[in-house]
């Protein structure tokens, strides 16, 4: 008996929707447009699929609303209606199999899907089953699960990251656990619609206050937060050290000050730089007593450069081998500098 009730229960359910369908034509529209009666003399609007908006901001920046090539997969929520039929409409999460559940068609296939190509699915799975006529169906992808953002680089904890409605930059960086000590003053965001196109992003000061920089971040999209450029200064100078160079450039005599000056042992005209070449180290003398008394210029440094002061004192053996070098400079703390 309770079998019997539940398949007339069912039944009468159908009955409704049909004879709600046949009542009135449903054409499909965004959800904005649904509250509103149909205007037989205006364009119909495009059904929305996507939550996230795309304005001046995001235009100005790079940022593009998500491609419409997006496909819907295992753990995405969309939601479903039928125009002029508001109780059809049923918010699903993809299974692990790729299907939804929906009133009166049952589960339905979906994963690997455009929400445009959802929507035809659904129409023709009520159209089928007879419980509309010439059904037009809005699917909205209110959460995007499968096509997750992935953020790299300088942050605390790298990794893929979902977006949940609208994010930003800021955002993302504070779920990856915000920005790692080494991390530079520069972002790249590379758009999954325009993987050529990448974006660079300074995140120098406050990125809250600044909407050009905190952009808008879409499903699919990869942020890289890039890892500040660093020279070392090792040998004999007071504190030793590998200097961040967050922004522009360092020279040899601002390394110099920073790593506290030479010592009363240094040789300075002994001082070299030693650069990563394409056929290993390349050592480049430097009068560091002249640069120090400005009777020669200063000498730029480049990133992962070494500044090697050795030492004129008898006392110590000067006789390190590159690797050992190499070697100081890594193991050193490193300290910002804002030139």
């Amino acid at each position: 008996m309770a079998y019997m009730g539940s398949h007339w229960a069912r039944g009468l359910f159908a009955a409704i929707f049909l004879l709600a369908a046949l009542a009135v034509p449903a054409v499909r529209v965004n959800a904005a447009s649904q509250k509103e009666p149909l205007q037989t003399a205006s364009p119909v609007p495009q059904a929305k699929t996507n939550p996230t908006s795309f304005d001046e901001t995001s235009a100005a920046t790079g940022g593009e609303r998500p491609s419409s090539s997006l496909r819907l997969g295992p753990g995405d929520l969309i939601e479903v209606s039928v125009y002029n039929v508001p109780e059809f409409t049923t918010k699903a999460r993809l299974g692990s199999n790729g299907d939804i559940y929906l009133p009166l068609v049952d589960y339905v296939h979906v994963a690997d899907l455009t929400a445009e190509e959802a929507q035809e699915v659904i129409e023709k799975r009520l159209s089928d089953g007879g419980f509309f006529n010439n059904p037009h169906v809005t699917v909205f992808v209110a959460e995007y699960v499968s096509e997750n953002v992935k953020v790299l680089g300088a942050v605390a904890r790298p990794g893929s990251y979902s977006v949940n409605g609208e994010e930003h930059l800021l955002d993302l960086i504070s779920a990856a656990g915000g920005l790692s000590d080494r991390a530079g003053s520069s972002a790249i965001i590379t758009h999954r619609g325009h993987p050529d196109q990448p974006n660079t992003v300074t995140l120098n000061g406050d990125i809250t206050a600044n909407s050009k920089t905190n952009i808008e971040i879409f499903p699919g999209d990869t942020i890289i937060v890039r890892k500040a450029d660093i020279v070392y200064v090792v040998g004999d100078v007071q504190r030793p050290a590998g200097l961040m160079m967050n922004s522009g450039d360092i020279t040899v005599l601002q390394a110099i000050a920073m790593a506290g000056g030479a010592t009363r042992t240094s040789k300075l005209n002994g001082a070299k730089i030693l650069r990563k070449g394409p056929n290993g180290i390349v050592e480049t003398p430097i009068k560091l007593q002249k640069i120090m008394e400005a009777k020669a210029a200063d000498i730029p440094m480049k990133a992962d450069d070494i500044l090697f002061v050795p030492s004129s004192s008898k006392k110590i053996v000067f006789n390190r081998s590159m690797d050992a070098v190499m070697q100081t400079a890594s193991s050193l703390s490193v300290i910002a500098v804002h030139p």
